[in-house]
């Protein structure tokens, strides 16, 4: 039986005020996502990386949903969704995730917001089904094959010690409340917020994930996967797209700002110079504002 989705707790309701659904993914987990707003057949799609989770489009969320439909999911092993332990983690299977879980809500028409792990995900699907994408929303994020990666992330996957950073020590999500910020500190409620899912080594089993499946290697499992999405990217030249970046990001920087751009030199780019990983939280209502009137056409 898959399980029930947790009960959020009162003070995160606060920033968080949504009811998530449910859904079962093709492999039988139950994913969590948010669903606001009213309209049938057409929403904004935000995907979140690594090791954030909708929480982090929670104030999008609120600002977008009274004029249009807002989806915002949990990937597995994220967020409130069900973090089995022998789940398959890849690429290719998030991609499959949530391309079934589009499916199952009957959107003709999605407007993607990705960020971090979240633009291989959605990229993925893009590629795969461009007549059914509206407006894209590049933040902070890559698509593309790439050997870029900070030395404090690349420890992460080293063999046995990366494990025991991540899911022994939570030195992945906990450092990353502070390093994905520059303009601003998380304030207490926002950052146990983010780390409210990644309580013990069960739960990180998905943020360890994440990281391995990094396909730096030419033989890695995600490397075709990826690869592929690349190859497929000139299918969305002719959408609509706004890059908002932030420019004090110590994974995503300006390297791969520089190569979206080659990619889709028609975008519209919002550079942040001061602005960190964490470009909703970091950028506010500026960036926010930004987004909706893209998405929105305002």
């Amino acid at each position: 039986m898959v399980n029930a989705p947790p009960t959020i707790p009162d003070w995160l309701a606060k920033l968080y005020p949504f009811a998530p659904k449910s859904f079962v993914t093709p492999r039988g987990a139950r994913m969590s996502y948010v669903d606001e707003g009213t309209s049938v057949d057409e929403a904004v799609l935000m995907l979140h990386g690594n090791p954030t989770w909708s929480f982090f489009y929670r104030d999008l969320i609120q600002e977008l949903s009274p004029k249009v439909r807002c989806i915002a999911p949990d990937h597995i092993g994220m967020g409130l969704s069900e973090k089995p332990q022998d789940y398959d983690y890849s690429l290719a299977t998030r991609i499959a995730d949530i391309e079934a879980l589009v499916a199952s809500l009957g959107l003709r028409r999605v407007h993607l917001v990705v960020h971090d792990w979240g633009g291989a995900i959605g990229f993925g699907l893009a590629t795969r089904r461009p007549d059914r994408i509206g407006k894209i929303t590049i933040l902070n994020t890559a698509a593309f094959v790439s050997d870029k990666i900070p030395a404090r992330i690349a420890v992460c996957r080293l063999p046995v010690v990366g494990e025991g950073i991540i899911r022994g020590l939570n030195g992945f999500a906990g450092p990353a409340t502070w390093m994905s910020m520059h303009s601003r500190k998380l304030a207490v409620a926002e950052k146990r917020g983010y780390l409210l899912p990644y309580c013990s080594w069960a739960d990180r089993v998905a943020v360890n994930a994440f990281v391995q499946d990094i396909p730096l290697e030419a033989d890695h499992l995600s490397r075709a996967t990826l690869a592929g999405i690349e190859r497929a990217l000139p299918r969305l030249s002719a959408h609509q797209k706004l890059i908002v970046w932030g420019g004090r990001d110590f994974c995503f920087n300006d390297h791969f700002l520089d190569q979206w751009r080659r990619i889709f030199p028609d975008a519209s780019v919002h550079r942040h110079p001061e602005v960190g990983h964490y470009v909703l939280d970091d950028g506010g209502e500026v960036v926010r504002a930004a987004i909706s009137a893209f998405i929105l056409g305002e």
